[in-house]
């Protein structure tokens, strides 16, 4: 059997991804097998019953094709025909986000070491390697980043929240309360210092003169 990426280890690959299955005769017995979208929206019915199946998108096919199917399905690949086909992408965060697929998500195809740490942060959590490719040295390209600024499937809160825990509403009513007791402390010292321009007085030698109001 062959290796692949699974959560983040290298594990042996139970599935049999079929490329070229049209009918069901074209299905081994007994053996998890991965089908074209075509032949599963053919045959949904007995494919549904049949265990250990699932199912892989082409690049230009619409992930609402399995809208309906998102928990039946225990794998749903994604193919990348070339490294510089960014397609999969959008159509993985589409079955995560959208249409809330909680199953393993496998990039397949052309998958390089350098897609990884994007393609774990669109929501796919398998990852196929290109056979030429070493599995082992792969794992260090989920490192290769410490983190991404923008909301993402795997991380659905900007950065700036996930550094924060009170702006992401997880901090205790007590650390919020202390944050807030601070803030106010500060912006009174902020207005002790800086009176003329707490008081927003206009400029030159006499600015000190202005009231609270804004009048001289």
């Amino acid at each position: 059997m062959s290796q692949l990426i699974e959560d983040r280890a290298v594990a042996t690959d139970r599935w049999t991804l079929l490329r070229d299955a049209h009918r069901l005769a074209d299905l081994p017995d007994g053996v998890p097998v991965i089908v074209p979208l075509a032949l599963w929206l053919a045959e949904r019915p007995v494919l549904r019953a049949r265990a250990d199946t699932g199912v892989w998108l082409a690049p230009d096919e619409d992930p609402a094709a399995l809208a309906d199917d998102v928990g039946a399905l225990q794998v749903i690949a994604i193919d990348f025909p070339q490294f510089t086909d960014g397609r999969g992408y959008s159509s993985a965060r589409l079955l995560r986000e959208r249409y809330r697929y909680r199953g393993e998500l496998r990039a397949i195809g052309d998958v390089l070491r350098d897609q990884l740490f994007a393609l774990a942060e669109c929501g796919f959590d398998a990852f196929a390697l290109r056979p030429d490719r070493n599995v082992d040295e792969a794992l260090a390209g989920f490192d290769d980043f410490p983190g991404v600024y923008a909301p993402t499937s795997r991380h659905p809160h900007p950065w700036f929240r996930r550094r924060d825990p009170a702006a992401s509403g997880h901090a205790s009513g007590c650390e919020r309360e202390r944050r807030v007791t601070d803030a106010a402390a500060l912006l009174r010292s902020i207005a002790t210092c800086h009176a003329p321009a707490a008081a927003g007085g206009g400029s030159g030698p006499d600015r000190g003169n202005a009231d609270c109001t804004g009048t001289r």
